[in-house]
């Protein structure tokens, strides 16, 4: 199964030689129109697998996942945007909702435990083949979490069961030694992150503010009150000896998912992917367990209304404590370093969710009984100097009341409307440790994405710019009647990233259904005709055929984004392969959601499906972009570059 040194699998050498071609073409036309990173974006359930390693959720750990890596690579991807990975409950599926340290076990490949090598075989062919055999039917590219969870489970307590008979019989000394290397190096959430579940047990409940049998005191366990120093070292100590076995566990189970981890590193290294992380805003249940005293006390950020959510969002995520900024080497800003150093370890790049978080967030009242009214009756926590509704928050302010447009909601981008650069400095200090963590691991600026989507506050603005980083430009969102409209391809910078859509947003091929059926295909395709057409001349004919096509208008708006300034492009799975099934409906919970996986046979339906122009057909769109962006004077090397690009669009597209 282990085929880590042949990067093209089992392709033969005249599908490898095409592959290269195309894969040269498309690089050389990026190169032209100045696109610095082509990024494939997919979450670690989406990934396909292999038949004899399909548990029921994907993973980048697999061989499956290892042969989609291939596959965007030949297509021309030079990097991968994977989401959050951290581990989730059993009952909520959301990648955003899980721990900030603790990686997925969900994603260790199980298949891979059952090999000679690092892991020495621990785990029994066969319990991976009956967990195989036992996926409930009719769950047909979904991933099944919850059968998923416990299978996983059962198989990893094999595998740790087997470890600690063989080490009785003084074996696997070699995977002892990392395992104690590990342990030690990362003590502190291991063990906040292992004592959870069995507390939640103890206590009857999954939420730590539920907790209500004794001692009390466990509920602050790593954040004693005044006077509870020493009390809450003794529990602590007392149920780390308690609890001795699940620590170990624990602890078992995260040093494979980390090795596995950086086993897909040197895999991505080899075939020049750059692998991005998601840092998410909001922290799991044993985060805001184990890190409260950094927390802001009696206040939740949230999502204020905007474009997006007219009505805001509940998320009920913790805000870090302002009265801790002052000091980098302890509170929030060692958490925030603590985080950033290991994703920066652990990836190439990193992108930030919902950036507005950490420079002005949304906060609101906890414990509210109406959560969503509270949510939009909310206020910015560094901007709201002289609220009535929100007195407490005057002590955090860092825009005076002159600065405020009092004529404007709190949430409008332009409730504030200046700044000094010593108040910039001061909504930057999360932004600041971020960029000197990046440094210090040897990235650039231009490894930090900021998930920017229409809220873009004026202090964030003002920190975006202080480091030149740009924002997210969602163009299927356009306004087509606002030409200043931020999701308009002509809008974006060059440190700006565009996409058609992202994990959040229906896939464009579902779109395009609802379009001829609204009568907006026109519309969509004057405008892109407008982007596109090498001349003015060509414009309306070009818009013709777009409105007559909705397959040739997809290409098109998937060439919009390489005409534009922005010197990075985000392709979600689903918009590159075709498939009209919604991965996340925000705001929704259920088994349908975050569940979408990449089809197992997805070379031969992409070919089929990029042949009839139902899917990304890259070359085609690299042809229009270069067209567009030459304009009727195109260089020869351009035209020239153009007509090889659109004669392999017309070939037969990946592998069979």
């Amino acid at each position: 199964m282990n085929n880590v040194g042949n990067d093209k699998g089992d392709v033969g050498p005249a599908q490898a030689r095409a592959d290269d071609d195309e894969r040269e073409l498309v690089r050389a036309a990026l190169q032209l129109l100045g696109i610095r990173n082509l990024v494939l974006a997919i979450h670690d359930p989406s990934f396909p697998s292999e038949d004899a390693e399909d548990t029921g959720r994907g993973s980048p750990y697999t061989e499956g996942g290892r042969r989609f890596l291939r596959f965007a690579r030949d297509l021309g991807f030079n990097g991968i945007q994977l989401g959050p990975q951290g581990e989730t409950s059993a009952d909520n599926a959301s990648p955003y909702d899980g721990t900030i340290f603790s990686r997925s076990t969900l994603s260790i490949a199980l298949a891979r435990l059952t090999e000679d090598g690092p892991w020495g075989a621990l785990l029994r062919p066969e319990a991976v083949a009956k967990i195989v055999a036992g996926k409930p039917g009719g769950h047909d590219g979904r991933a099944q979490h919850g059968y998923a969870y416990r299978a996983q489970r059962a198989a990893l307590r094999e595998a740790f069961a087997s470890y600690v008979d063989r080490r009785k019989r003084g074996e696997l000394d070699e995977l002892a030694g990392r395992l104690a290397a590990f342990r030690k190096r990362n003590a502190a959430w291991i063990e906040r992150d292992a004592l959870y579940g069995p507390l939640c047990e103890e206590h009857r409940s999954g939420w730590f503010h539920g907790w209500t049998g004794a001692p009390e005191l466990d509920r602050r366990l790593f954040a004693p009150g005044p006077g509870e120093v020493v009390a809450c070292e003794d529990r602590r100590r007392e149920l780390l000896d308690r609890y001795r076995e699940d620590v170990d566990f624990y602890a078992f189970c995260q040093l494979l998912a980390h090795e596995q981890h950086a086993a897909l590193r040197g895999v991505t290294a080899a075939l020049g992917l750059k692998l991005f992380g998601d840092l998410q805003i909001g922290y799991s249940p044993q985060d805001a367990w184990a890190h409260q005293s950094v927390f802001l006390k009696g206040y939740l950020m949230g999502a204020p209304p905007s474009r997006t959510n007219p009505e805001g969002q509940v998320w009920n995520y913790p805000v870090l404590d302002p009265a801790q900024y002052t000091d980098a080497s302890s509170g929030a800003l060692a958490l925030v370093r603590a985080r950033m150093d290991k994703m920066f370890d652990e990836f190439d790049g990193v992108r930030l969710d919902h950036p507005h978080g950490l420079v002005c967030p949304w906060v609101h009242v906890a414990d509210a009984p109406d959560p969503l009214r509270a949510v939009q009756g909310g206020a910015r926590l560094f901007s709201s100097p002289d609220l009535p509704d929100h007195p407490l928050l005057a002590r955090y302010a860092i825009a005076s009341p002159a600065q405020l447009n009092r004529g404007v909601p709190r949430y409008a981008d332009d409730w504030v409307t200046s700044l000094t650069p010593e108040q910039v400095g001061r909504y930057s200090v999360i932004f600041d440790t971020i960029a000197s963590c990046a440094e210090a691991r040897g990235r650039a600026t231009t490894d930090i994405v900021c998930e920017v989507l229409s809220t873009l506050p004026f202090p964030l603005r003002a920190v975006l710019e202080r480091h030149g980083l740009g924002r997210f430009r969602v163009t299927q969102k356009a306004d087509l009647d606002n030409p200043k409209d931020v999701y308009r391809s002509e809008n974006a910078g060059p440190s700006d990233w565009i996409m058609v859509g992202t994990h959040d947003t229906p896939p464009l091929w579902r779109l395009l259904d609802a379009w001829e059926r609204s009568g907006a295909l026109g519309r969509q395709a004057a405008y892109l005709a407008s982007r596109l057409a090498p001349s003015p001349a060509e414009e309306g004919a070009m818009a013709r055929a777009l409105a007559s096509d909705p397959r040739a208008l997809a290409q098109a708006k998937f060439a919009d984004l390489f005409a534009s300034q922005a010197a990075n492009v985000m392709i979600f799975f689903s918009d590159l392969l075709g498939l009209k099934e919604i991965y996340n409906a925000p705001g929704t919970m259920g088994d349908h959601n975050w569940s979408l996986r990449v089809p197992r046979d997805h070379e031969r339906s992409y070919a089929e499906m990029r042949a009839r122009g139902e899917a990304l057909n890259l070359p085609r769109v690299l042809a229009l972009a270069l067209r567009a962006r030459g304009g009727a004077e195109a260089s020869e090397e351009r035209r020239g570059l153009a007509a090889r690009l659109e004669a392999r669009a017309g070939a037969a597209g990946g592998r069979r």
